[in-house]
């Protein structure tokens, strides 16, 4: 088992971290310098990532790939409240907590995401830790989210446990966020590459606007980057089984054996057993986390909440039947607004004419996020050899450069 939270700053620019810009990809906006969530000054990201075993799925023993991704309004030292709204563009998925933000207008607990049957084990972890933290703990209602990791990981094995989720809650730090096939985002896959968690931000003036996201959304025919429709000019690679020793009933119909795996005789008797029902094109979800540090009340933050949608849209993100697109923001500023037992609070806000650059920085932020995901993921292989292509950074490249050579002609 590998357990790998939130590390220090080192070890995380060890791991991939996602350029596009390298890449001849024409982004808007200025990024900050991490160009993450956590150029949001007092956020903090952590990890906890599972990864045991391989080949066909014994449910309880694994394979297991998944994890637990955890969002720290102000880091763990400081437990106060921000102000905060939610939005759901599609509701297939589970994000927790949110009633009560939507009529407060406050988030009071920390940010987790996870697999789609580990968010009961992971509520109550956070309440258990939330608990220890604070002598004077009387409720609460955290905000746990998912997307489904089942086609990599043995989902109704319950791997995700309380440990787990304290492990990325005490790792989580600032600075460089460990993005790809990360935490919550392990299993994931997006618009039929590798996904998992991505995170992005942009500069206005002296505010910060930082996204993250765990995607396992989209359709490959509809990926767009940059405004190119790469989506079908990527037909290679596909997901695929690698392992030749998986039964017939454990392959999915209509999913390929990865190159050099036999398809001879040996393999079509295997072919020629049952199937499990294929995985719908364009199913998935995806949640997006946004910060800012903007003095905005609970209205204009739902604005821009919102307004991710847009950035999942430019990316090709469509809102599928079988998606759940779930959203959630927050402010650090203001950071008395929920002082307990105050009369009175004095409040900051931006005048509503003000808010354009908020907008299109977060639209523009979380395309990129989405982006960042599937440029940090690696190829990954998951329960009965079932295999999930990292997206080409070579193929991408040349079809962004061909495009760019196109608009400098025109």
């Amino acid at each position: 088992m590998v357990l790998a939270s939130a590390a220090p700053a080192t070890r995380v620019a060890a791991q991939l971290v996602p350029d596009a810009r390298a890449l001849g990809i024409r982004l808007e906006g200025e990024p900050g310098p991490l160009n993450a969530i956590t150029d949001v000054a007092g956020v903090e990201v952590g990890h906890t990532t599972l990864i045991r075993g391989e080949g066909e799925l014994v449910v309880g023993e694994g394979p297991v790939r998944t994890g637990v991704t955890a969002i720290l309004p102000r880091g763990r030292e400081a437990g106060d409240s921000t102000f905060a709204a939610w939005f759901s563009l599609n509701g297939n998925g589970e994000m927790t907590g949110t009633t009560w933000i939507e009529h407060s207008g406050i988030l009071e607990s920390p940010i987790l995401i996870t697999n789609t049957h580990s968010v009961g084990v992971v509520r109550d972890a956070v309440i258990d830790w939330m608990k220890r933290r604070d002598p004077s703990f009387l409720w609460a209602l955290p905000v746990v989210a998912e997307t489904y990791d089942g086609s990599l990981n043995d989902i109704n094995g319950f791997h995700v446990k309380p440990e787990h989720v304290f492990s990325a809650l005490e790792g989580a730090r600032g600075g460089p966020v460990a993005q790809g096939a990360v935490g919550g985002g392990t299993g994931m896959r997006c618009h039929g590459f590798k996904g998992g968690i991505g995170s992005a931000s942009r500069r206005v003036g002296e505010h910060t606007v930082g996204v993250l996201v765990q995607c396992n959304q989209g359709a490959r025919r509809d990926l767009r980057v940059a405004g190119v429709p790469v989506g079908p000019l990527m037909e290679e690679p596909t997901a695929c089984y690698a392992d030749p020793s998986v039964s017939a009933e454990a392959r999915r119909s209509g999913v390929p054996w990865c190159p050099g795996v036999s398809d001879g005789p040996e393999g079509a008797a295997r072919d020629a057993g049952g199937h499990l029902p294929p995985i719908p094109e364009g199913a998935g979800s995806i949640i997006i986390v946004l910060a800012t540090d903007a003095p905005l009340l609970p209205n204009q933050i739902e604005r821009l909440v919102v307004r991710t949608s847009l950035g999942l849209a430019r990316i090709g993100g469509m809102g599928y039947n079988g998606s759940g697109d779930i959203f959630i923001g927050f402010s650090t500023a203001n950071r008395a607004a929920a002082a307990e037992r105050a009369e009175r609070v004095a409040l900051e806000m931006l005048p509503n004419d003000r808010l354009n650059p908020f907008i299109s920085a977060s639209v523009h932020a979380t395309e990129e996020a989405i982006l960042n995901a599937m440029l940090a993921a690696e190829t990954l292989t998951g329960i009965n050899g079932y295999t999930v292509p990292a997206l080409p950074h070579e193929r991408l490249r040349e079809i962004i450069e061909a495009a760019n050579r196109g608009l400098e002609g025109s």
